[in-house]
């Protein structure tokens, strides 16, 4: 397949105009000028002329496919068997790509359907994004999310659930270093899971196999203690605690100098969290992100998608909460494409449109660099090679 474009993204901020992206099979073969790339092209081959923008396919470094994203996805969860669940799975992950979305980390389900899912639309029985999954997360007894079937309470257990999610699959280890809302019955948000010591030895284990931790963090102390463990990303990164909000400047040069990337969630809906949490409340929660990112602290984009009233399809519009805190465009977009892809440990595979990569692309109407809300007008999605243009 050759697609020729007005624009194709080849680097953060940097168009290719007039360009083409070769794709053969699953992988681009070519990008560059319409008429060099073209002079690669059998006559056979398919050609895709388009005149608004190509870019990296989208990656949502922050799903959970198994929530439905209702008012009750716990509830909904427990209603579930797993035959239903995976079904229901499969609904979202279609509408995670026809949103863009050509790489989906999923950070906790239920008896590994995300591996199982994953496998599908490797295989091509599923239609979806490519799933990099932790399994099930990592949790003490009671705690949140131990509804997922992740509890441990001591060094043998933590052993042995990261082992069984390596040997089921998993790419990413996930440990619930907090508690967190969606767990009525469990800890609060900002208290801590985990002792310093149980943080290492999960850490490690996932390491000596060289699989990443990410961590969901809430609170202030509990961050602090991903970051001593060695974790890759922190999930949330709220920095509250028991009276309000506090952001360690100590903290957050660890998270810069250790490289380890933070994925603030954002759901779509971020416009109504002043009305949730208070005008007052919701504007410095939305400074402490900004003051990370002015920091230097690398950000990557995630929705959260599957919890509470957050949909499958979310992922541009979450953008847009970056944008109002000022940072520029190539920046938000690099979140969601070649930073999310570095920091996934998925740079050598997707996040660029380079020969040798994943053909993941996708196809937008406008310029996303002179306004963001051109990724809400895709009129196709090329994953692995495959395209599916909006409206089939």
């Amino acid at each position: 397949m050759l697609i020729v474009a007005n624009n194709v993204l080849v680097g953060s901020g940097t168009y290719l105009e007039n360009g083409a992206v070769l794709i053969e099979g699953d992988t681009i073969a070519a990008v560059g000028p319409e008429d060099v790339v073209a002079a690669h092209a059998g006559s056979d081959v398919e050609r895709v002329t388009f005149g608004g923008t190509v870019l990296p396919g989208l990656i949502d470094s922050h799903v959970h496919l198994a929530f439905d994203g209702g008012p009750d996805p716990v509830a909904t969860l427990s209603a579930s068997d797993d035959e239903a669940l995976l079904s229901d799975m499969r609904t979202r992950a279609e509408q995670l790509l026809r949103s863009g979305v050509t790489t989906a980390r999923d950070l906790g389900d239920r008896n590994g359907l995300a591996l199982r899912l994953g496998a599908e639309i490797a295989e091509g029985t599923a239609v979806g994004p490519r799933i990099v999954s932790a399994g099930t997360p990592a949790t003490p007894p009671g705690g949140h999310c131990y509804f997922l079937g992740g509890e441990v309470s001591d060094e043998d257990e933590i052993r042995a659930l990261v082992q069984r999610n390596l040997t089921a699959g998993a790419g990413v280890i996930k440990a619930m270093v907090t508690g967190g809302g969606l767990t009525k019955d469990g800890p609060k948000s900002w208290e801590s899971q985990f002792s310093p010591g149980d943080l290492a030895l999960l850490v490690g284990e996932a390491h000596a196999a060289g699989v990443p931790v990410a961590a969901h963090a809430h609170g202030t102390p509990g961050i602090a203690a991903a970051v001593e463990a060695g974790v890759d990303t922190i999930e949330h990164c709220t920095w509250m605690t028991a009276g309000g909000l506090d952001f360690r400047e100590d903290v957050a040069e660890q998270i810069i100098e250790r490289g380890i990337a933070v994925c603030p969630a954002v759901s779509p809906h971020w416009e109504m969290l002043p009305r949730i949490f208070g005008e007052d409340r919701a504007a410095a929660m939305f400074d402490l992100v900004r003051r990370m990112a002015e920091s230097g602290v690398v950000l990557i984009a995630g929705t959260d998608a599957g919890v509470q009233r957050t949909g499958f399809d979310g992922l541009a519009q979450a953008l847009g909460f970056y944008a109002h805190l000022g940072l520029p465009n190539s920046r938000i977009i690099d979140m969601a494409t070649t930073t999310a892809a570095d920091a996934l440990g998925l740079g050598n595979t997707t996040g660029r449109i380079v020969a040798g990569l994943k053909a993941d692309l996708v196809l937008v109407n406008g310029d996303p660099l002179a306004d963001l809300n051109a990724l809400k007008a895709i009129t196709a999605v090329v994953t692995a090679g495959r395209m599916i243009r909006l409206g089939d």
